[in-house]
């Protein structure tokens, strides 16, 4: 993310805004549409938060809470294999 970031800010405000945000909704509709259908939809939500989120206050919210969410999720899973072990 940090490369894309950086290329993205090589760009003037209006062109890096509109890029941003068209990326961003198209990964997002296509994981919304890969909830129903076959496909990684939650991976394309994630990747098309992480973009939105760039330039959109809501996006960079809903990404942080994301991010919060998994790494409880990842220390649950690791406490449990942790007591499998012992």
């Amino acid at each position: 993310m940090e490369k894309l970031r950086n290329i993205l800010a090589k760009l003037p405000h209006p062109v890096r805004w509109v890029l941003t945000v068209t990326i961003g909704f198209i990964l997002l509709v296509a994981g919304l549409i890969m909830m129903v259908t076959p496909g990684p939809g939650l991976l394309f939500i994630f990747f098309g938060l992480s973009i939105l989120a760039f330039e959109i206050k809501w996006a960079s919210e809903l990404n942080k809470q994301g991010m919060q969410g998994l790494e409880k999720i990842v220390a649950k899973i690791k406490s449990w294999f942790k007591r499998k072990k012992d």
